[in-house]
Parts: C-alpha cells; structure tokens; sequence
C-alpha cells in the first residue's frame, strides 16, 4: 500500500506519542520533501524536529515533481506537494487534513484519510483506545466539532 501523508497528522501523532500506529496501519509512509522541510522548521516543537533529524525506517522522503497547477499554489508547500506526489506515485491514500487541500485532492480523484480517520482505524484495531486520544489530541491542540466526536466516540460513522 502507497501512502504519503502531509505534515499536521504527523505532528498531532508525536506529540501524543502515537506515531508508530502509521507503522502498524500501513507499514511504510512517504512524505514529500517539503514536509519534511516544515516538520524540520525552526518553529517546529522540538520533539517533532529531534524525531525528524533521526526518522524511522518507515518513514520514506521523496520528491515531487515541480508544480505545474496553478489551483495547488493555494495550499501550504506540504499539502501542495503531498497531493502532487500522491499523483505522481499512485497512491492508494494521502492523509491530510487541511479542508482546501481535501477538496482538491476529492476533485483530483485521490482517495484521502485524516488524523481523525486513523485514530479512529486505530482504535478499531486496538492500538489506542479513542476517548483518551482525543483527549491528548484536544490537549496537543487539536480541534475537533463536538458533534463530530460525539459520533465517533459513539461508534457512528461521520463524514470525515
């Protein structure tokens, strides 16, 4: 399986010490040069930056083809280059989680999943439980609707 992540699920799982379920989920991760770069930010939490300057073997850096879109200059470098790269390899999913990069990506036919979406595979699987990591996650800063984690603390299934 193919997949190449943008830079936020990524820092979200450090920070609450969960990145190795994208391990378990899907054995390899493919991130673009430029997440990378921002994951090595000087105003990147330190705990983020140290995990990037010695990254598992799972984790993969590639890079992508210059962009030739004028819609894409609209997102982030790693967004930009996280949907160019999952083009350019064929992925079978791209974790982001910006809602301008997800409706390009819908519109580009790329098939997506967010930080949410994993967590909640996750949970599934038995690799986390999901009340406690939402918690982390709010306490991280992560947002998250309140109807939204209400259905998927309820097991419902919400249009992510």
């Amino acid at each position: 399986m193919i997949v190449v992540s943008d830079t936020s699920p990524l820092c979200y799982l450090l920070l609450i010490n969960q990145i190795d379920v994208l391990q378990t989920l899907y054995d390899v991760v493919i991130i673009p040069q430029a997440v990378a770069n921002e994951l090595s930010a000087p105003q990147t939490p330190s705990f983020v930056k140290n995990w990037m300057a010695h990254p598992p073997s799972w984790l993969q850096i590639q890079l992508a083809e210059p962009l030739q879109n004028i819609e894409l200059k609209t997102l982030d470098p790693g967004e930009r280059e996280a949907i160019v790269l999952a083009e350019q390899l064929n992925a079978d999913l791209v974790i982001l989680d910006d809602k301008a990069a997800r409706r390009i990506a819908e519109e580009r036919g790329l098939r997506m999943i967010g930080l949410l979406g994993i967590v909640k595979d996750a949970a599934r699987s038995g690799l986390l439980d999901l009340e406690t990591t939402f918690e982390q996650l709010r306490e991280a800063g992560f947002w998250v609707a309140p109807r939204l984690l209400e259905q998927l603390l309820t097991g419902d299934e919400p249009s992510e």
